[in-house]
This record gives structure tokens, sequence and C-alpha cells, in this order.
């Protein structure tokens, strides 16, 4: 058995979806999935069940000794969510009561973390765990911050030679982009946000830069196609031996005019971009460059290249967005 929190949502769908491509068919999604199309993510799954997230312990109890591996996805992911106390309640104190049932229970844990926990890149983007580390880190909102709690947690926990799951690994996301993001509304990847736009040859508005540093539309991220993060946790449950914290992008920044060009050109036209200002409230929390350090997890073992850019958008756009069924 298979267990993913957050399953009806992004990245947890596209989970289940490579599972069952393995083979898998013991499969739980622990998700609400409220009155929005979120269902259709898991439409095509061939599903166990469908736990509601204040059932998760008592489900895990009833089946602590089949299930093989909690991939724990389940968040607050809104970097513009303003109640600390929920996302502290969501993205921390469970994911704490989560590693120390996986470490008493004995199961392997794969969690998101995120790139948010580096705030503004200035103490750099390398995936170092130590607790000296970790503390120079500053994230700019409160669901980079509560991620980041929890990875300090788990490092001081680790340095002072508490228990651990069999196997864990915290995965330090970039920026994400592909099938199944489309309840996300406003928090889902440019791409799918150009995409309406490109498709009817309407312009589309980028933030303007408010950095002297880079040009509008110059702004920097390290852009990773859905299928290459979910590869990245396939790889790790075959390989059970590799623990610890990693980034989860390609190495390569690339900016914002060249993610949205590439959605007009996926559709063979010209890029039509035009430029607005960033909301005031957004200015000091914003992020101009990342840009992830991946030697960590090459060293660990994984050595299968990252998609490019204009390669895992083309198939993004000209496999789903522009298709009659865009869900995996």
């Amino acid at each position: 058995m298979y267990v993913v929190t957050g399953g009806a949502g992004f990245i947890g769908s596209n989970i289940l979806a490579a599972l069952e491509a393995r083979g898998a068919h013991d499969l739980v999604v622990v998700d609400r999935l409220r009155d929005g199309g979120k269902w259709r993510n898991v439409a095509k799954r061939e599903l166990t069940d469908i736990v509601a997230p204040e059932r998760l312990f008592d489900f895990l109890d009833a089946h602590r000794t089949r299930i093989e591996a909690i991939f724990h996805m389940g968040a607050i992911s809104a970097t513009t969510e303003r109640d600390a106390d929920k996302i502290i309640e969501n993205n921390f104190t469970l994911s704490i009561a989560l590693w120390k049932w996986c470490t008493v229970n004995r199961v392997r844990l794969i969690y998101a973390s995120s790139a948010a926990t580096y705030g503004d890149g200035t103490a750099g983007f390398v995936d170092d765990m130590s607790a000296g580390h970790l503390a120079t880190l500053r994230p700019l909102n409160g669901y980079g911050w509560s991620k980041h709690l929890f990875d300090r947690r788990i490092s001081r926990r680790l340095a002072e030679g508490r228990e651990a799951p069999p196997q864990w690994a915290g995965l330090k996301f970039f920026n994400v982009y592909g099938p199944n993001e489309y309840h996300k509304g406003s928090q889902s990847s440019v791409v799918s946000q150009v995409y309406p736009k490109a498709a009817v040859d309407a312009h589309f508005d980028l933030f303007r830069s408010h950095n002297p540093a880079y040009p509008d539309g110059g702004q920097l991220r390290d852009f990773i196609y859905v299928n290459d993060v979910v590869d990245v946790m396939m790889w790790l449950l075959d390989t059970p031996s590799v623990s610890g914290l990693y980034n989860v992008g390609t190495g390569k920044a690339r900016s914002f005019a060249d993610l949205a060009g590439a959605v007009y050109r996926a559709l063979g036209k010209a890029p039509n971009i035009r430029f607005k200002d960033m909301p005031v409230e957004l200015r000091d929390k914003y992020q101009y460059f990342t840009q992830a350090d991946m030697s960590r997890l090459r060293a660990a073992g994984y050595d299968k290249p990252f998609t490019e850019l204009e390669d895992g958008v083309g198939d993004y756009v000209r496999r789903y967005l522009h298709s009659a069924d865009p869900y995996k």
C-alpha cells in the first residue's frame, strides 16, 4: 500500500499516476476534494480509499502492516496565505506527527519541502541540512517558513541521534509545472496561466521588474516539469538506502519571458507578452532568482537528465492543455 497525502493535488496526483503505471494498485489518497474540479485529478486512478485528513492516523493505525511508503505532499501551499496558525497546524504539526508515526512503525517517508525555504536566495540554494546552515535561511512568507521549520526540526532530531523512519527524504521542490495543476488558480504555474491567452492570440501580462538588476520578464526561476519531479521520487522508492534533504530542480535558471514565450511557440505562435506592475504587497517578498544546486542528489546516484524548458512546456501544452482532456 502507498499513501499519498495531498493525493488529489498537483504533485500528489502525478505520483499516483506514476505508481499505477509501475503496477501498484493499493493506492490511498489523503485529501479534501471540496466542491471544485479537483476530483478530476484522480478520476482515472484505481484507488483503495480516499481518506479525510482528520482520519489520517486512524487509517494508518488500521493498516500499519500493509503500508510500504507514505508520500507526504499535503500542505497549505499558497504563498499568499496569511493565517499563520492554520499554516503551522497543517504544514508543521501534522508533519511532525507523521514523521513520528513512520519512525515507530518503520514506514518509509518522502515529504515535500520547498525552495521557498531559501527566501531571497542571498544565502544560496545549497541543500545542506546541517543545523548551522539551515539557521542562515530566511523564508519570505509563512508557507516557506513552515516548511523550513519542519526541515530544521528534523535536522535537530537527527543531530541528537534520535530515531528516524527506515528511509526518509525531504524534497525542496523548485518551480514545478505540468498537468493536474488546474485547481490551483492564481497559484498555478505561469504555463497554465499563459495558455488560455496564447490559444486565442491574446497578450499575456508578466510582472514588471522592480529590481534594476533584472529586466522586465527577466526574473529567473528554476522551472522543472512535474514528470522529472516524480521520476526523482520513483528513484528514491527504488533506492531505499538513500535518505536526506535534497533540492529538486533542473539546476538551470530561466526567465519568465522564456517560459511564457515557450507556451506561444508550442502553439506555433509568436510570443505576445506585455508587463504590469507587481502588487505592492508582494514586492518585498519576491524572489528574483532561484536555481537549484543539484550536486547532492547527483552525488547520491540520481543520474537521469532533466527535461529542457522548451521540451517540457511543449509536451505540457500539446499533450494536455491543448487537448480535449487535460488530465493525466
